[in-house]
């Protein structure tokens, strides 16, 4: 199983993962439907389905163009306000193209809607892949708003610190910890510096820091990350932990979560900050959205 990691937008990442062997291929949140394309065919590939986190449109906006070009594709999601749906998700169900395995797991809080993709391939020995949308932002990057991202994880906007306490610690924490993450968003370096502000003396954090850092300078992705090395590096899954405890001044690990989203949210600075009116009329869909990479605006 091949995982092609693509650069879109600001920080975004799609991806496309192919069967190597008979080269059929399913994306997870396509963004960017010509290069999507582009990519499909420098491949050599046969795009079977899509995946779709969440609703949005940094993360879904490709899907009505890719369905005008491939009609017969399948559009999976949680959510009905995700653009293309065709087929609609619950937790747990269990997909299959070919060789690759995909499980769904619902993960609801950035969205009321966002699922996370759990895909393995049959008799294959390599690791297998979660692809976490928004929900964990890999500390590997900026605090964003999706699930899981390297070294953090995604803002509440549907959610509470309880869902997402359940989401990182029994929906994800249950996983293979040699599971790969490839998260939606590019924000490791800043949400490292989070984590080392929680963390100061965690040796991970300041070499995991040290490594995004220098990626960063030749651009070059940070994803994936592996679970194993979240929890030892990504305060949002260490809330049990006594420094993080400490910080957040609670011992309650909801508690604990809950305080660490807001000090993460206090911890950007205004200039990193993308005004909400214009995040809402981006998510509606009232601003103009040009495919290029350089022009489109900051997403959520």
């Amino acid at each position: 199983m091949k995982v092609k990691v693509i650069s879109v937008l600001d920080d975004n990442y799609m991806y496309l993962v192919i069967e190597e062997h008979t080269r059929d291929a399913i994306a997870v949140d396509a963004s960017v439907a010509k290069k999507l394309i582009e990519i499909v065919r420098k491949e050599g590939a046969h795009l079977k389905a899509v995946l779709t986190t969440h609703h949005h449109l940094d993360h879904s906006r490709g899907n009505p163009d890719l369905l005008q070009r491939f009609p017969e594709l399948q559009v999976y999601g949680a959510d009905d306000r995700i653009g293309g749906l065709t087929h609609r998700l619950v937790h747990n169900q269990e997909l299959k193209f070919g060789g690759i395995n995909v499980r769904c797991l619902f993960t609801p809080c950035h969205t009321s809607g966002h699922m996370c993709f759990f895909i393995w391939e049959d008799g294959c020995p390599d690791a297998p892949a979660l692809f976490s949308g928004d929900l964990l932002e890999q500390l590997v990057g900026q605090t964003h708003r999706d699930t899981l991202f390297v070294g953090g994880c995604g803002m509440f906007y549907e959610g509470t610190a309880e869902q997402m306490y359940k989401n990182l610690s029994e929906t994800l924490g249950s996983l293979p910890k040699d599971t790969k993450v490839f998260c939606g968003h590019e924000y490791t370096v800043r949400n490292l510096k989070f984590a080392l502000k929680v963390e100061p003396s965690n040796e991970k954090v300041k070499e995991k820091l040290a490594w995004a850092k220098a990626r960063d300078e030749d651009d070059i992705p940070t994803v994936p990350s592996s679970l194993e090395e979240e929890f030892l590096y990504n305060p949002f899954m260490r809330v049990r932990e006594e420094a993080v405890m400490k910080f957040t001044g609670k011992t309650n690990p909801v508690e604990v979560m809950r305080v660490l989203r807001k000090e993460k949210d206090e911890f950007k600075k205004p200039k990193d900050r993308f005004p909400i009116p214009a995040v809402l009329a981006f998510q509606m869909g009232f601003l103009s959205q040009s495919s290029s990479d350089e022009n489109s605006p900051p997403r959520t």
